[in-house]
């Protein structure tokens, strides 16, 4: 006589059949597939717009600090980067010049994405020179200049790549710094470290918190000039060769290499030497250079003659494509 199966012996079988099939659909969904990198076109800079920036900032005459100039120029960056959507952070600090005044100063920072973990950082100086000692120099030389490319330029630009990430927005971090009190140094004795004082002051109190670090940095000094040649800096060549070596490249491919020339140059204290030895960020400098010349930077470098007249808006693009290539490329994963 034959027994019938139980009902236990029918799920039985049916679990058995059942486990393989389970088993298959679990094994396949432990492969995820990250997400594709969103890429964006990298947008054209705009030169009049730049010289736009450069001009409003020598309108206000100097901006040497403790004066009603810089306050006044000061307000009105902070403006602009509110207006393009960055956050900003102004970062107030006192410091003392080699000559004992007391510099009442304030490093602006531009955020974008914020709370992005891959960064850029972006700078340049905002104030300008208080004395014209340049031995070229033919003017008052206890006179403030109007510091037209050198400490202007690389803010106009900086201003114009902040409107063009507004406009044509980016996933990755980018952090633009414009520090203050850099300008105030000793020519004359090269007391050590008398340059670059908000740049030092940023370096020991970084903006960053407990966000990430950027990637590397990337320096604008005296970028606007006529002419304008830009050597790679001994300090970027030490500090963050394969950053310069690829800046370079890139910027000779996109067609500026009578800008960006094959050759290096001697070191310069700039503000990036200070990013590089004390926050430990590596951060090249984009500045010009004539072997030429007497102080071996433009004719016009801490002189009455840095004013607008010697500034070229095709200088000002070619820095600002570049810039924006290396952004937009590293937003990419071009880079």
């Amino acid at each position: 006589m034959l027994k019938r199966p139980s009902l236990l012996s029918y799920l039985l079988v049916l679990l058995i059949f059942l486990s393989p099939a389970c088993g298959a659909d679990d094994s396949s969904e432990t492969t995820v597939t990250p997400p594709a990198v969103k890429k964006i076109k990298v947008p054209r800079f705009e030169r009049d717009s730049a010289y736009a920036y450069l001009e409003t900032q020598v309108n206000f005459g100097p901006r040497v600090p403790n004066t009603e100039e810089h306050r006044q120029c000061k307000e009105w960056l902070v403006g602009q980067f509110k207006q393009f959507g960055a956050k900003v952070i102004e970062q107030d600090f006192q410091t003392t010049a080699y000559t004992g005044t007391v510099l009442n100063s304030t490093n602006i920072i531009a955020q974008y994405n914020p709370e992005a973990t891959k960064r850029v950082l972006l700078a340049a100086h905002w104030d300008s020179r208080p004395f014209a000692d340049s031995p070229l120099s033919e003017g008052p030389r206890n006179k403030a200049i109007l510091g037209a490319d050198d400490g202007g330029s690389g803010v106009a630009v900086l201003l114009e790549v902040a409107r063009l990430l507004n406009e044509t927005p980016i996933e990755m971090g980018v952090d633009i710094v414009l520090f203050d009190a850099e300008d105030y140094g000793d020519s004359d004795t090269h007391t050590p470290d008398s340059y670059a004082l908000g740049s030092q002051y940023w370096s020991r109190n970084m903006h960053l918190g407990g966000q990430q670090r950027p990637k590397y940095g990337i320096l604008l000094d005296m970028v606007g000039s006529n002419n304008a040649r830009f050597p790679k800096e001994y300090y970027s060549t030490q500090f963050a060769p394969r950053i310069v070596n690829k800046v370079w490249k890139l910027a000779q491919n996109m067609g500026y290499g009578n800008h960006f020339v094959d050759a290096t140059s001697g070191a310069i204290a700039d503000d990036h030497y200070y990013v590089n030895t004390i926050a430990r960020i590596p951060m090249i400098d984009i500045i010009n250079r004539q072997p030429g010349t007497q102080t071996g930077f433009g004719e016009y470098w801490h002189t009455h003659n840095d004013n607008m007249d010697i500034i070229d808006k095709r200088t000002l693009r070619a820095v600002g494509q570049v810039v924006l290539a290396v952004i937009y490329r590293e937003n990419n994963g071009e880079f």
